[in-house]
C-alpha cells in the first residue's frame, strides 16, 4: 500500500511540475507577445502623429494628439468610476447575503442544545421577540414617499 501512495504522489507532482513548466513557458511567451504589440502599437502612434503633422503641421498635431489623449484618460476614469460603484453596492450585497446565511446557520446549529437545556425554550423566544419587535419598529419608521392626493383631500 505504501509503494502505491508513493506512486501516486509522484505521479501528481510530476503533473504538478509539468503543469508549472507550461504555465511559465506561456506567461513568457504571453509577455513577449505584449511587449511586441505596445512596441507596434508606438509604432502606429508615431506614423499616425507623422502624417497629421505633414497634413496640419506639427503645433496642430501636438495639440490635436494631446486633447485626445486627455479625453480618453478621461472616458476611461469615469467608466471606472461608474463600474466601481456598481462592483461596490454588488460586494456590499453579497456581504450582507453571506452574513445572513452564517447568522442562519449558526443559529439553526446551536438551536437543538439549547432546546435540550434548562430554561431553552426561554432562551430562544427572547431574542425571537426582539427581532420581531426591531422589524416591526423599522417598518413603522420607515419615510413614507410624499403622495400629493393626500394634500388635496
Amino acid at each position: 500500500m505504501g509503494t502505491l501512495a508513493s506512486l501516486i504522489s509522484a505521479l501528481a507532482s510530476g503533473e504538478a511540475i509539468a503543469a508549472m513548466r507550461r504555465a511559465r513557458t506561456a506567461a513568457i511567451v504571453y509577455g513577449l507577445a505584449a511587449v511586441a504589440a505596445l512596441c507596434g502599437l508606438g509604432f502606429l502612434l508615431g506614423a499616425a502623429y507623422i502624417w497629421v503633422a505633414g497634413r496640419y503641421g506639427p503645433m496642430a498635431a501636438c495639440l490635436g494628439f494631446a486633447a485626445g489623449f486627455l479625453v480618453l484618460a478621461g472616458v476611461i476614469l469615469l467608466v471606472h468610476q461608474l463600474a466601481s460603484g456598481t462592483r461596490a453596492r454588488r460586494r456590499a450585497r453579497k456581504r450582507n447575503a453571506d452574513l445572513k446565511a452564517l447568522g442562519i446557520t449558526a443559529a439553526l446549529a446551536v438551536l437543538p442544545s439549547l432546546f435540550k437545556g434548562k430554561g431553552g425554550k426561554e432562551l430562544v423566544l427572547g431574542p425571537v421577540i426582539a427581532l420581531v419587535a426591531y422589524a416591526i419598529y423599522k417598518e413603522n419608521t420607515k419615510p413614507r414617499p410624499h403622495d400629493p392626493d393626500d394634500e388635496a383631500g
